[in-house]
């Protein structure tokens, strides 16, 4: 049974202008650890798959947050939520702390996709209980 649905979309341009402006700041921000290394490597390389990169987790984050019925406010931050993916490549959402203890008391499983081209970053989470959960009410 599915708990919740969420979906966003991001302007690359913006996050890219927003790093020109301010370097870091969103980064550190948005990203978490994990993340912020993969960012930093893929910005070294080539600095537009990092800002891709930020873009497509920024996306996703608030897709889950949505998806949640939290939005960017306790027990969901920007910190505690981060998107990995598996060996098989295929994307995750991997949580921390008190989010990740709201998360398990629900009994939910996140499903993640994530896609970016040139101008755009978008994301789909779907949060759907686990067998033997029950439903939540609005």
């Amino acid at each position: 049974m599915i708990f919740g649905v969420g979906t966003d979309i991001c302007d690359v341009r913006r996050v890219r202008a927003s790093l020109d402006r301010h370097g870091s700041r969103l980064a550190n921000k948005i990203l978490g650890p994990a993340e912020y290394t993969t960012w930093q490597s893929r910005s070294t390389v080539c600095p537009e798959r990092g800002v891709r990169y930020l873009a497509s987790r920024f996306s996703a984050k608030e897709a889950f947050g949505k998806a949640a019925g939290l939005g960017i406010r306790p027990p969901m931050s920007w910190h505690l939520c981060e998107i990995s993916h598996r060996a098989s490549g295929q994307p995750c959402v991997v949580l921390h702390g008190g989010l990740r203890d709201w998360f398990d008391a629900q009994g939910l499983r996140a499903h993640i996709s994530l896609s970016d081209e040139a101008d755009y970053a978008v994301s789909y989470c779907v949060l759907e209980f686990l067998d033997g959960h029950g439903q939540h009410s609005p």
